[in-house]
């Protein structure tokens, strides 16, 4: 039976929720996934969880080994990933605290692996037409949860990944504000890459945690300011991500 995958940002876990939860260490031709991967039930559906950046969220975003993360999730037999992140903003309107449902990505990370090519033949992978990054029953899902729940949400958004861990210079967060991009962050883009790759849905929501540095009047965000406003959402990211979930 086809399964629904869950990656998990830094800050945030659903495993209060499961049932009949059992724990797998699973390695990939490609490595291990950043811990190991949960199964269990959400309600009546089957369920898949991983943490991205590890455990304890201590494997920043540039180290996550993203093939390894998305195989494990395709050997669990998951037909749909739900994600969640944490962004930068580019845009006045998307403020801090508020979520994003991101329906376009602008990639460009320049050291991360993007295709299982290297190890499995073309033809058992999908690189069929790539004009819509995102599934449209996952954005519809988060997007109606949001707005049932009362949740400040932007319903379109394109992302520019970038490698990290440093941020933007203000010549660059400028340059993609040119470009049309709306935020920026360092995890989706390969995430969607890859699970378009192996024929598996991808959406995500992402928490906007910072202005990027193109805004002259406020000081960019410390690392701990951050944090705070992950402390203080959290709550109601796991909200949204188990109503999608039972929605799905």
């Amino acid at each position: 039976m086809a399964k629904i995958g869950i990656i998990l940002g830094v800050g945030v876990d659903l495993k209060d929720e499961f049932k009949g939860e059992k724990e797998h260490f699973l390695d990939t031709p490609w490595g291990k996934p950043s811990a190991k991967v949960t199964a269990g039930k959400i309600g009546k559906k089957d369920v898949i969880l991983l943490k991205r950046h590890g455990r304890s969220d201590d494997i920043p975003a540039f180290m996550v080994n993203y093939k390894a993360n998305i195989f494990a999730l395709h050997q669990m037999d998951c037909s749909h990933i739900l994600a969640s992140s944490v962004c930068g903003s580019l845009q006045e309107e998307i403020e801090v605290g508020e979520f994003v449902v991101f329906d376009q990505f602008i990639d460009l990370t320049k050291h991360r692996e993007m295709s299982y090519n290297d190890k499995l033949e073309l033809k058992d992978l999908n690189h069929s037409a790539f004009n819509k990054p995102f599934s449209d029953e996952i954005r519809d899902a988060l997007i109606e949860t949001s707005v049932i729940k009362g949740y400040t949400v932007h319903t379109k958004g394109s992302v520019l990944a970038v490698d990290g861990p440093r941020q933007s210079t203000r010549a660059e967060s400028n340059l993609f504000r040119k470009w049309g991009a709306d935020v920026v962050n360092t995890t989706t883009a390969p995430e969607a890459i890859l699970a378009h790759e192996l024929n598996m849905q991808y959406g995500a929501i992402s928490l906007c945690t910072y202005f990027d540095t193109w805004r002259t009047d406020i000081e960019p965000a410390s690392f701990r300011e951050k944090q705070e406003v992950i402390e203080n959402r959290k709550s109601s990211l796991q909200d949204l991500l188990l109503a999608t979930l039972l929605k799905l």
